[in-house]
C-alpha cells in the first residue's frame, strides 16, 4: 500500500510529490515536499491539517488528516449534540461548541428495522465522557452497531484525554447499585439504548427525550432479538419513588431525576419498589489501564497498541472509515477521516488503516464510525465557521451521536 501526500489550495490539486521516504509493513508514506508545503495549512497553533492519497489493496483512497499537539494551547473533547439520545451534524456541533476542527465520533443506534414500532434513539455504543462528566456505559457486545470486533475487545473500549492532557486507549466498565431499605441491587446500565438481559438501568438528564423502549429489546448476543415481555420502570425523584410504570416510557428526564427501567429479573426486582420508598442510585466509569481521570472519552475499537496492528483485523472489507492515532507519549493525536467522493469510496481496510495510522508516526490507534458517518471539519484561515474537508460518502453529512472536537485554549 502506498500512501501519496498531497496538498490542496484554493484549486483541486497544487502539488503531488512522489518521492518514498518509510515503508512499515506494507505501507508506503510518500512526500518529500518543500518546507512550506509540507507543513500543511495551520488550523490553528498546534493543529495542522494535510490530505494523503493512499494506494490500497483495492483502489486509491483519500485521507484528511489534522494533526493536533497537545502540548500548545489546544485540547480535544467530546463533541455531543446536548443529549444521549440525539444526534447532529460534526460542523453543526463543532460551531455551536466553538470547535476549530473535528471528526466524527462513536458507532450509534441508527436503525431499528429488526423491531417495528419501536424508533431508533440515536444514542452511542460506547462510553462517553464530556469535560469529566459520566454521559453513558457501553452497550452489551452483542447489541453493537459497526463491524466486529477484533479479537479480544469489546464495546467497553474507549479514546480519550486524561486529566494529564495525554491522550490514551483504555476500557470502561461501569460501576454502579441501586441502594434501597431492604438491600442493594447491581446497575447493569448507565442511559444505554440497550441493557443486558435481566438488568436494571438508569436514565438520566443527559439522556434526552427518545423512548426508554430500546432498552428492553434484544439480548446480550443478538441485536435483532425480539423486545422482552417483561419490564417494569421506577420514577426516582430526591431520592424517592414517585412514580411506577408497567413499561418504559419517553420524555425528559428532569434534573434532579432518574428513571429505572428493569427487564426479566431486573423488572421483578422493580415491581417490589413502592411510593415514597428511598431509594439512591450510584454509578460511575472505572477504567482498566490507569487512575488518571478521562476529561473526554468515547467509544470505538482499538486498532493499533504499541506500534503493532491487532491480531485478527480485517482485512478483507474496504470502506470509508474514520480513526485516531495516538503518537509522542500522547501529546500528539492525529485524526483521519477518508473521503467518500466516487472516486476514492471504495476505502481502505481496517487492517489497512491501522498500518496507515502506523505510518503516520502514531503508536496507538482507534476506529471509529465510518461509511456515510465519516466527516472531518476544520477552519480555514480567517474564518470563525467550519466547513467540511472531506466528501461524505452519502452526499451529505450525515446526523452522529458524537464526535472529536479541537478546541484553542485561553
Amino acid at each position: 500500500m502506498t500512501l501519496r501526500r498531497t496538498w490542496f489550495g484554493t484549486g483541486r490539486s497544487v502539488l503531488t510529490v512522489l518521492t518514498a521516504f518509510t515503508a512499515l509493513a506494507g505501507t508506503t508514506v510518500v512526500g518529500a515536499a518543500p518546507a512550506d508545503a509540507a507543513q500543511g495549512t495551520t488550523v490553528a497553533p498546534g493543529v495542522v491539517y494535510r490530505q494523503y492519497d493512499i494506494q490500497g489493496a483495492r483502489g486509491v483512497a483519500h485521507a484528511h488528516v489534522l494533526s493536533v499537539d497537545l502540548r500548545r494551547r489546544v485540547r480535544l473533547g467530546l463533541l455531543r449534540p446536548g443529549a444521549v439520545a440525539r444526534r447532529a451534524t460534526i460542523s453543526g456541533l463543532a460551531d455551536a461548541q466553538g470547535a476549530v476542527a473535528g471528526v466524527n465520533g462513536d458507532f450509534f443506534n441508527i436503525t431499528e428495522i429488526q423491531h417495528p414500532g419501536v424508533r431508533a434513539t440515536g444514542a452511542a455504543v460506547g462510553p462517553a465522557i464530556a469535560s469529566g462528566r459520566v454521559l453513558k456505559a457501553a452497550v452489551p457486545d452483542g447489541q453493537r452497531f459497526g463491524p466486529d470486533l477484533p479479537p479480544g475487545t469489546d464495546a467497553t473500549e474507549v479514546v480519550g484525554v486524561g486529566s494529564d492532557r495525554r491522550a490514551r486507549l483504555d476500557r470502561l466498565r461501569l460501576d454502579g447499585s441501586v441502594r434501597t431499605p431492604t438491600g442493594t441491587l447491581p446497575l447493569g446500565g448507565l442511559n444505554q439504548y440497550a441493557l443486558p438481559v435481566g438488568s436494571i438501568g438508569a436514565f438520566t438528564s443527559d439522556w434526552g427525550t427518545a423512548s426508554r423502549v430500546r432498552a428492553t429489546c434484544g439480548t446480550d448476543t443478538e441485536r435483532a432479538a425480539s423486545c422482552s415481555a417483561d419490564t417494569y420502570e421506577v420514577t426516582l425523584r430526591h431520592g424517592r419513588v414517585v412514580a411506577l410504570a408497567g413499561r418504559p416510557g419517553s420524555g425528559a428526564v428532569a434534573p434532579g431525576t432518574t428513571v429505572l427501567v428493569g427487564r426479566e429479573a431486573g423488572a421483578q426486582q422493580l415491581r417490589r419498589f413502592f411510593r415514597g420508598e428511598p431509594v439512591s442510585v450510584r454509578h460511575r466509569l472505572v477504567a482498566s489501564g490507569s487512575r488518571i481521570p478521562f476529561r473526554f472519552a468515547l467509544g470505538g475499537y482499538p486498532v493499533l497498541r504499541g506500534g503493532v496492528p491487532l491480531a485478527g483485523l480485517n482485512n478483507r472489507t474496504p470502506a470509508v472509515r474514520t480513526a485516531v492515532g495516538i503518537a509522542s507519549g500522547g501529546r500528539r493525536v492525529l485524526l483521519l477521516a477518508l473521503d467518500g467522493a466516487p472516486a476514492y469510496r471504495r476505502g481502505l481496510t481496517i487492517a489497512e488503516v491501522a498500518r496507515v495510522l502506523r505510518s503516520l508516526g502514531a503508536v496507538d490507534g482507534f476506529s471509529l464510525d465510518g461509511g456515510g458517518s465519516s466527516t472531518l471539519v476544520a477552519r480555514a484561515p480567517g474564518t470563525s465557521r467550519v466547513s467540511v474537508r472531506n466528501h461524505p460518502s452519502g452526499g451529505a453529512e450525515r446526523a452522529v451521536a458524537n464526535g472529536i472536537g479541537v478546541f484553542t485554549v485561553g
